[in-house]
């Protein structure tokens, strides 16, 4: 059985995304294209909320992003990811300003991912609020799933 991977919408995001001059920025877009081309090794999956911020934006963008997750299964957002979701803020694991990523992690733990893969390094991918989300997951009695970027996916 392949490692589980919940793809938040940055991953694909920067996986499409026209080149820039921005170092970092093309750093994390080169990283995610390499990724990319391994996730085989994976059982990939998006939601919902991941396809509705993909449709935001440029429509021919929008578009690319949409080919990119087309095929994928989507997880739901059912009662225990809500409740979850409305834990990680009461407690203070995400501010309430993160409540879209608040949803991405509820649906990743509620649905057993192995991975929430993602370059939201302010709320996500973050080691001062990671252990705080897990803690909160755990306190739920929910395995929160490994909160990751693709370089720290990445196998050699």
């Amino acid at each position: 059985m392949k490692p589980t991977v919940y793809l938040e919408t940055t991953i694909v995001s920067y996986l499409v995304a026209a080149p820039t001059r921005d170092i970092i920025q093309s750093a994390h877009q080169q990283a995610t294209r390499e990724w990319w081309t391994r996730r085989d090794r994976f059982d990939l999956y998006v939601s919902g909320p991941v396809l509705a911020e993909a449709r935001r934006g440029d429509a021919i963008a929008a578009a690319r992003r949409l080919d990119a997750l087309a095929g994928l299964p989507i997880l739901s957002v059912d009662r225990g990811a809500r409740t979850l979701a409305n834990t990680l803020l009461r407690v203070g694991a995400l501010p309430t300003k993160a409540r879209l990523d608040a949803v991405h992690v509820a649906i990743a733990a509620v649905n057993g991912m192995d991975y929430l893969l993602t370059w939201n390094l302010r709320h996500l991918a973050n080691a001062a609020i990671r252990g705080k989300i897990e803690e909160a997951c755990r306190r739920a009695g929910i395995q929160p799933p490994n909160i990751c970027t693709p370089e720290e996916l990445m196998e050699v």
